[in-house]
Order: structure tokens, then sequence, then C-alpha cells
């Protein structure tokens, strides 16, 4: 069996399935323990503001903008009455109350005795702190920075309903390109209300796969009009887009913070509308310009061309083709003259020198000499005999006629 505690102040109740603690005890546990929290300082923007007459008691509903988180809070009407300026909704306050949890309802409020708004001095000052710890992540830097399509398929536009804003953009982009296509989601772009509903507006273009580029475009107001838009949800929502955006909040001399995080950062609404879409007529001229530029170099190149094709026309070589080849058949046949010439002198010289060696050779070789009755004697082993002394009486030799060839014995 298992045993939840539940804390009353101090005292935990001990409860299981057997032995549940029923409703009323556990909100009376809540209600202690809030009661510990005491006085505390709240901030937030008034979202609702409510004077019952004939009552003493103001109810307003505080909301956090970035949390879509909202409290009631009560206040004695004298201590509403005498904040300055008057607080209206959408105001920005701190609120010194103390937490009360009505058991019986289950209900959270804060009841106020001091109601403080917040100076614009202050909000800049928040929005320079908040400026700067965002710039140390990093989500200013250039490099995040993505380019535009050139001619989006689909733009997404997020803006007030009916504002002056989306007439703005609509209007001057289709002026500039009449097909241009807007998915537009009409949101609150000022009020307690504002952030929740401009971070889902980004969201959902994000997510379509057709669009190519978000605007986020609201005409120009106060600093507190503008303050949504340097808010840290909707900042880092923007910087976390994948999809490009372009902010055109204000005028140009509003700076709020997601002017920062976005891709491109338009000076107006209708800044924007020149952004996301090219000038058809600009780009139809700058084609015409273009395609007369390529003529023109395209008629130059040709008459380069045609000149230099002029030109090989007249050398030798196109004019009188068979000029060169018979040329060359006129060396080739003097050629082959000088070939024949050449080699029939070197064949007489040749005849010549050999008849020479034949007669010295006949006139050095011992045929002749034996001719003229000379004869030479050789051993039995064929070594001519020069000397007697190669010889012994009773040894066998060979004599060399003219004519022949016989034998002999040495006596």
């Amino acid at each position: 069996m298992t045993r939840v505690p539940v804390r009353c102040c101090t005292v935990a109740l001990q409860t299981s399935p057997e032995k549940p603690a029923p409703v009323r005890v556990v909100s009376q546990a809540i209600g202690g323990w809030i009661a510990r929290l005491g006085w505390v300082w709240v901030e937030g923007q008034v979202a609702q503001l409510n004077r019952r007459p004939g009552t003493q008691t103001v109810f307003l509903t505080l909301r956090d903008p970035a949390a879509d988180l909202s409290l009631q809070v009560t206040c004695p009407r004298h201590v509403l009455d005498a904040v300055e300026p008057s607080v209206v909704e959408g105001a920005r306050v701190v609120v010194h109350a103390k937490p009360s949890w009505y058991f019986t309802r289950g209900t959270l409020s804060l009841a106020a005795d001091d109601i403080r708004q917040v100076g614009v001095g202050e909000l800049l000052a928040r929005i320079e702190r908040l400026r700067r710890m965002l710039e140390i992540e990093g989500l200013f830097a250039p490099q995040r920075k993505r380019r535009l399509p050139f001619l989006p398929r689909v733009v997404g536009l997020v803006c007030g309903r009916g504002s002056a804003a989306e007439h703005d953009v609509l209007e001057n982009a289709r002026r500039r390109w009449p097909a241009v296509r807007f998915r537009v989601l009409e949101v609150a772009v000022q009020g307690p209300s504002a952030v929740v509903q401009v971070v889902d507006a980004l969201r959902t273009l994000d997510r379509d796969p057709e669009v190519d580029v978000v605007v986020l475009a609201r005409g120009g107001g106060s600093v507190e009009d503008l303050l949504p838009f340097s808010d840290e949800a909707l900042v880092r929502a923007v910087a976390a887009s994948r999809t490009p955006v372009v902010s055109a909040i204000g005028h140009e001399t509003d700076t709020p913070l997601i002017d920062l995080a976005a891709d491109v950062r338009a000076s107006t609404p209708t800044d924007a509308a020149k952004r996301v879409v090219p000038d058809v007529e600009e780009e139809h001229r700058g084609v015409g310009r273009a395609r007369s530029r390529l003529r023109s170099s395209l008629r130059h190149r040709l008459d380069r061309e045609t000149a230099a094709l002029s030109a090989l026309r007249t050398r030798p070589v196109l004019t009188e083709p068979t000029a060169g080849l018979r040329l060359r058949a006129s060396e080739i046949a003097d050629l082959r003259g000088r070939s024949r010439r050449l080699l029939g002198h070197s064949l007489d010289r040749a005849r010549g020198d050999l008849g020479h060696t034949r007669a010295r050779v006949r006139t050095l070789s011992p045929a002749a000499t034996l001719d003229r009755g000379y004869a030479i004697v050789r051993t039995d082993k064929g070594s001519v005999i020069r000397s007697i002394g190669q010889v012994v009486a009773g040894q066998h030799v060979g004599i060399r006629l003219a004519d022949g060839e016989l034998g002999a014995a040495v006596d």
C-alpha cells in the first residue's frame, strides 16, 4: 500500500487508496502552503479591469504575456485611484499583494495593497538588458541571417486585424508582382495576448512548406504598444524560425528586439513589401537590357567571325588549293631524279672499285704464281713448308700445282 504525504503548513497528511483525503482537506492544505508565501511583488500586464458599481473593491486580471498565464487581483478602489497615470487595460504594473487560496472554490487570487505602473524608462532599461543577454547568446549574429528568396511561392503575413499595415503590404506587393500569393494570419499586435498569438501565427507559417518568407507587420505606436515585439519569447521564436523572417514593426525610428533577430529589417510595412517580391516592371526592363546586350554581343561576335572568314578566303592556300600540291609534286620528282643519279654514280664507283680489287687479288693470289710453274709444298697436316728443317727423310708431303695436287716422300 502506497502512502502519499500531503503537507498542511508543517503537518503531513497521510493518505492511501483505502484512506484518501477529502477534497476540502487537500484544498485546505494547499491554502496553508500558499499562505506561507506572505506578501510578494508581482509584475504583469493588466488584461481586464472591472470596477463594480457600489463596491469599494476593484477586480483586475494580471497576465504574463510570455506564458499566457493570468491571476485574479483584488484591491481597494482608493489604491487603484491613487496610481498616476491611471491604470488602463494593457498597462504594465507591479503589484504588492498577498496570495490567497479560496479553498471552497479552489481558486488562487492576489489581494493587493499597492499598485505601481512600470515607467517607460524602466521598460527601456529592461529591453536593453534583454538585448545584451540575447546578443551574448548569438541570436543577433550576422551569420545567422538568411537571404530572402527572389520570388517566393507564398508570402506569410502576420498582422493586426484589418490594420493599415496589412493593406500596405498586400497592396504594394501586388503592385510590384501581381501574381504574388499571401497567407495572412490576423492576430492581436498589442495587449496582453499579443505575444502568444504572434508566436503561434509565426510557428504556423513556419510549418507551412509553401511559405518561403514570413513578414511580421505592425504600424507605429508608443513604447508600450510595441512592447510585445521586444518580448523574449517572441524574439526567440523569430530566431528559431526555419523560414526567413522580415520584421516591419513601427516606423524607421522604432527598433524592437525582433528587428535584430529577424533576417531582414524593413523600415515600414511598405518597405517590407518591396523587399519580399521583385518589381515586375523593373524585371522586364532588366530582361530587355540583358537581351539588348546579348544581341549586341552576338552581332559583334558574328561580325568578327565573318571578317576572319573573309581573311582566310583571301589566302593562297584557299584561293588555289592545288598550287601547293603541284609544287610538292615537282619537288618530289626532282628528288627522285637526284636519287636515281646519285644511286647510279654510287653503283658505277662501286663497280670500278670492285674491278680494281679483283685485279689486285688476282695479282696477289698464289694461283697466279702457280701458273708460272711454282708449287706449294705442305705437310700431311696442311702446314706450308718454308724450310728443309721442317721435314725429315721419308716424310710424306703434299705438293700443290696450278692444276691439282700430288703426294710425295722426302728422299
